[in-house]
């Protein structure tokens, strides 16, 4: 069975930090793009951040470089998500997916193979 178990969401005020975790199982992790994505109400899913099955090239949209950085653990079969400088327009659900792409960066959601069920992140001004 796969799944993907996002964890690390909650309540933090603007300025802060969150680290975000995406725990994986049941399929090959290293042969898979990870990308995370956030969804506020009322708007539809963002691409946020994105990193390659290798773990060697990584797409950020523009609200979130230079605060936002994505890593993986092949070894642990997980994804993290370190927020800095956190916004009050950060704040959203936060989902991981994951694509089958051994090599390259894809960063539309509708070619995700697999999600997660999401984690809240408010950021309070």
């Amino acid at each position: 069975e796969v799944q993907l178990v996002e964890s690390g969401g909650g309540l933090v005020q603007a300025g802060g930090s969150l680290k975000l975790s995406c725990a994986t199982s049941g399929f090959t992790f290293s042969d898979y793009q990870i990308g995370w994505f956030r969804q506020a109400p009322g708007k539809d899913r963002e691409g946020v951040a994105f990193i390659d099955a290798g773990g060697y090239n990584t797409h950020y949209t523009d609200s979130v470089k230079d605060r936002f950085a994505i890593s993986r653990d092949n070894a642990k079969n997980t994804v993290y998500l370190q927020m800095n400088n956190l916004k009050p327009e950060d704040t959203a659900v936060y989902y991981c997916g994951a694509y089958f792409l051994q090599a390259g960066i894809a960063t539309q959601a509708s070619l995700y193979n697999y999600w997660g069920q999401g984690t809240q992140v408010t950021v309070s001004s």
